[in-house]
């Protein structure tokens, strides 16, 4: 930039400012999950953009995935054909005993307690 006046001409050095380039980024997410989530964020005082972007910002500096992945916990499964039939009857004893002391819950309920544990 140039400025002049009778006695002087100064000249200033204009500083180009490059704004940070915005996209839009559409995510398809389970809405009980983004719910959960947006609570968390709204405690912390911290936008769902902005947890997105530390998000994408720490794959980025880190050359993976910021946070520890791996398989749930679960009960090793059963199989059957490797069973003794005494090994068999127990385990049905064990299910029989469990269904009389009301240690039962349906199908749905069992599967929703299980993904809210992960």
């Amino acid at each position: 930039m140039l400025n002049c006046n009778e006695n002087s001409v100064t000249i200033y050095k204009k500083e180009m400012i490059e704004l940070e380039k915005t996209m839009t980024l559409n995510l398809r997410v389970n809405p009980d999950d983004k719910k959960r989530a947006e609570e968390v964020l709204k405690r912390l005082g911290i936008p769902m953009s902005t947890a997105i972007n530390m998000y994408l910002k720490q794959i980025a500096l880190t050359d993976s995935i910021p946070f520890s992945i791996s398989l749930p916990k679960a009960p090793p499964p059963i199989n059957a054909e490797n069973m003794s039939a005494d090994e068999m009857r127990m385990k049905i004893q064990e299910g029989l005993d469990d269904l009389e002391a009301g240690r039962v819950q349906e199908a749905s309920t069992a599967f929703k307690k299980f993904r809210e544990s992960l």
